[in-house]
């Protein structure tokens, strides 16, 4: 059986949170490829080199605090930017913090 992802929901994110998620430039690279395209799994959206254990640790930060959406899909994992909820919820913070992204 396929484990289930847990993401909070909108009425739960926080400014710290999405700030802290984004505080690493790793898990600001994963962000920007995402806004690039509709859904991309776990291994494309890291640097190639980096161990599975350090890309589930980005993608665990980026879920817990609400920025991707995460689903099992075979035996990949395919994360989705939640771009739409936090804007809703924190207007223009995603674009403000990754104008900025090198």
């Amino acid at each position: 059986m396929a484990r289930m992802f847990s993401h909070p929901s909108t009425k739960d994110l926080t400014m710290d949170g999405i700030l802290y998620a984004l505080s690493d430039p790793i898990r600001r690279s994963i962000v920007m490829k995402l806004m690039t395209c509709d859904e991309m799994s776990c291994s494309k959206s890291c640097a190639e080199g980096m161990s599975p254990s350090t890309i589930s640790f980005h993608h665990k930060t980026l879920r817990e605090n609400g920025l991707i959406r995460s689903e099992k899909k075979g035996v990949s994992v395919i994360n989705t930017l939640r771009k739409d909820e936090v804007d809703k919820k924190f207007p223009g913070l995603l674009d403000a913090i990754l104008k900025f992204h090198k």
